[in-house]
This record gives C-alpha cells, sequence and structure tokens, in this order.
C-alpha cells in the first residue's frame, strides 16, 4: 500500500493549491541568505516541491539541487523561470550524493514529518547531515505544533477555481499527528495529509542526533522568536 504523500503530491496538488505564496519563499530564503550567505555555496534543497525556494537560492548565486518524490513537482520546478536548477527525484529516506557534497541542506515549508515511523524521520536527518561538509549548515522549516493545536480550524469549505472543496481538520486519536481530509465536492474525490507534531525539543533532539548542532532558532519568516504564538519552527544547525 502506497504512502498518502505519494498520492497526494501531483497534479491534483498543483490544481488545489495554484498559487503557492512565492513571497512567503523570498522572505525565507532571504533569512537563510542573512545567516549563511548563498553566494557560491551548493545547495540541497530536499524536497524541493514546485521549486519556490529553489529559484530563489539560485538567483542568490548558489549552485542548487533540487530533490523531490513527485515528478508533476519536479515538472513545474523545471518550468519555472530563472536560473538552471539541477533536479533530481528520488526518496528523502536515501539520497543518492556522495557524503559531503553540499555547503546547506534545507528542509523547508514542513517538507517533513510525512512518516508513520519515527525512525523514518531520522533517517532523514541522517542522510542531509551526511550529504553536508564538515561546518556545513542544516535548515529545517517546520510547523509549530503548539501553534497548530491552539488554532485549528476544524471545517471549512471554499472555492478553488470551479471546484468547491470541504476541508476537514483533527488531531490524531494518540495526539501524534495533525490530519488533514480534502473532500472534491463535486466529483466525490478526497485526499489526505499527515504530518507529525513533533515540539521543538523534539526537533532539536533529532537533529543533534544526526550529528547536527543547533545553533539558530526561529518562529517565522521575519525572524521573530520562536513562542506559543509563533506559527513556525525554524532550526538552522551546523554539521559538527
Amino acid at each position: 500500500m502506497s504512502e498518502w504523500f505519494e498520492q497526494w503530491f501531483g497534479e491534483e496538488y498543483l490544481r488545489l493549491y495554484p498559487h503557492r505564496d512565492d513571497e512567503d519563499a523570498e522572505r525565507l530564503v532571504t533569512l537563510i541568505d542573512a545567516r549563511v550567505p548563498l553566494a557560491a555555496r551548493r545547495v540541497l534543497d530536499l524536497a524541493c516541491g514546485p521549486g519556490r525556494h529553489a529559484a530563489q537560492f539560485a538567483r542568490r548565486g548558489a549552485s542548487v539541487v533540487g530533490f523531490d518524490l513527485s515528478m508533476p513537482l519536479l515538472s513545474r520546478a523545471r518550468h519555472r523561470p530563472g536560473p538552471a536548477v539541477d533536479l533530481v527525484r528520488g526518496d528523502m529516506r536515501q539520497l543518492p550524493f556522495r557524503s559531503a557534497s553540499f555547503d546547506l541542506v534545507v528542509n523547508l515549508f514542513t517538507s517533513f514529518g510525512y512518516f508513520a515511523d519515527d525512525v523514518q524521520h531520522a533517517q532523514v536527518l541522517c542522510e542531509a547531515a551526511d550529504a553536508l561538509r564538515p561546518g556545513g549548515a542544516f535548515v529545517l522549516d517546520y510547523l509549530n505544533a503548539g501553534f497548530v493545536r491552539d488554532t485549528l480550524v476544524l471545517h471549512e469549505e471554499r472555492e478553488v477555481g470551479e471546484r468547491r472543496v470541504a476541508v476537514g481538520r483533527r488531531i490524531s486519536a494518540d495526539d501524534r499527528f495533525v490530519i488533514k481530509e480534502m473532500h472534491l465536492v463535486d466529483d466525490g474525490r478526497s485526499f489526505v495529509e499527515r504530518v507529525r507534531l513533533f515540539t521543538q525539543e523534539e526537533l532539536e533532539s533529532m537533529v543533534e542526533a544526526a550529528g547536527l548542532a543547533v545553533r539558530t532558532r526561529l518562529g517565522d519568516y521575519k525572524g521573530g522568536a520562536v513562542s506559543p504564538s509563533a506559527p513556525r519552527v525554524i532550526l538552522l544547525a551546523e554539521r559538527t
């Protein structure tokens, strides 16, 4: 049986999320650039999706590899205007790169926490750490689990183009995942997203267990501090 993310991040995802915010991507990459200068760096955008962030890294003079499992998202990234980005398809649990290949590895916009087993999450971080040169930087941009719980909208309906979409959200019975169910009202199809609700402490523990030392903690794309009201947990770490 395939995983939910193997089914979801395809053409239907692109149709239901046609205008992911490029301004947010630019804001986050600017934030990273201020702390890890990007010019002439070799960057791996892990789970790059349609290439919003990869394009911003390339515009700042980085040599960028975008890596993702989804062929439709990689195709969208390939046709994005701007400097060239190398694109590779694969599973983040087993990266096809030599050790110490990159100066910077990033995992952005909650492109983590997709697996049922935390051993696999830890494996992703170990793979990312191995791809970094000693002294290289790792950036993890993740949801703030406490903020998600406090602000969860249980149900909404919206129009996407000519489609009506009903969205339901809930926390799993074991309190470990946030689950979003999207139902296409007109044709009856449904899609599910399931993301692990890691606390900041859990994220830091896993990052450090992978051989990375957390140097900076941020709570939003403006560089604010992590707090209960911050929407993000952004960790900047160094390979030790």
